[in-house]
């Protein structure tokens, strides 16, 4: 398998620095951030390599000799946001993430389905998590018109310029399943946009990783390898929709989602929480899960994705290979 680490836990550190903790832990590749929720630390002349041969020469020059190739672009964000400082920004990245994927000779371009408001003149967007009555379909109708032409749109675009879009199955997205995908695939004709099997989310709403990547097949272009614990104390009074965030004031380090948003501190009794590798499951597991997606492509990229706050950027990503390398020995060893 082709496994690498996706670098936003890494923009503390340079471009060279990160490639070398790539290496050290034994993996080959980093998907590098190109816009979206977080900026495009490593590529801090995105324009110049779009534009510039000699440009797109340099930077590419980092990675030589190095046991270490980009393993794809990263641009998560909403692109369908109904505040037009949040929406046309990330829609411009994904386009732009595209027009580089190409000119760097990468494929894969990670981003989210999106999600919009729930109405024209919408400033909010509008998460229906149980359509339960007549006016949340209402809103659900509205959206899918919504997502549909963009993405017919963005599905040609990507064609053009020989990429696939991968959209992570991400709650507060319009697409979080295996049902939507086919929906979005099935209303816009899509031959370039297919998913990014990110396990974690799919742990915490109950659905099963590897059946969902032997459902969708040929669908899942890409793939990040990040554990959920769901912690039964909790979870057990609250569920997993919990909403006990709570909201960062403007003198506390926070993150900017766009405009004026801004990620919130998760709960601190949580019903669940991101963890490294093999400490929600197993390494079992992840060789069951690195075996569905070779089953799909053995030339897939699986990429770490560190967002266990209990261990630190390089700790995390220690543990983390070490679960990711085990299970991929041990699938080799099973051939």
């Amino acid at each position: 398998m082709k496994l690498g680490v996706y670098n936003a836990i890494l923009h503390d550190r340079s471009l060279p620095q990160a490639i070398e903790i790539v290496r050290s832990l034994g993996l080959t590749g980093i998907e590098l951030n190109s816009g979206g929720f977080l900026p495009a630390t490593h590529i801090p002349k995105l324009g110049d390599v779009l534009d510039s041969d000699v440009a797109r020469d340099e930077f590419l020059e980092q990675f030589a000799d190095t046991g270490v190739s980009i393993a794809g672009l990263n641009c998560n964000g909403n692109p369908l946001h109904p505040k037009r400082a949040i929406g046309e920004a990330h829609a411009a990245d994904v386009r732009r993430s595209i027009r580089l994927a190409e000119r760097l000779g990468q494929d894969r371009v990670v981003t989210m389905s999106g999600l919009p408001g729930g109405e024209p003149g919408a400033t909010v967007v509008n998460w229906v998590v149980n359509a339960w009555n007549s006016a949340a379909l209402d809103v659900l109708d509205y959206q899918w018109d919504i997502a549909a032409e963009f993405w017919r749109e963005m599905d040609r675009f990507a064609a053009d310029h020989g990429v696939k879009i991968a959209l992570e199955l991400h709650p507060q997205n319009l697409v979080f399943n295996s049902a939507d995908v086919h929906k979005l695939i099935e209303l816009t004709n899509a031959t370039h946009i297919g998913v990014e099997l990110d396990a974690s989310h799919l742990f915490w709403q109950q659905m099963d990783p590897v059946a969902v990547v032997r459902h969708l097949g040929e669908l899942v272009v890409h793939a990040a390898a990040k554990d959920v614990r769901v912690n039964p104390e909790w979870a057990r009074l609250n569920g997993v929709l919990d909403n006990s965030f709570r909201r960062l004031g403007p003198d506390e380090p926070r993150t900017n989602l766009g405009g004026d948003e801004w990620a919130n501190e998760w709960p601190k009794r949580s019903a669940w929480d991101f963890v490294a590798l093999g400490r929600g499951h197993d390494t079992e597991f992840w060789t069951e899960f690195l075996r569905a997606i070779r089953d799909v492509d053995p030339g897939m990229w699986v990429n770490i994705e560190h967002e266990d706050v209990s261990l630190g950027r390089i700790e995390g990503l220690e543990v983390a290979s070490k679960v990711l390398l085990e299970a991929d020995a041990a699938l080799q060893g099973a051939r």
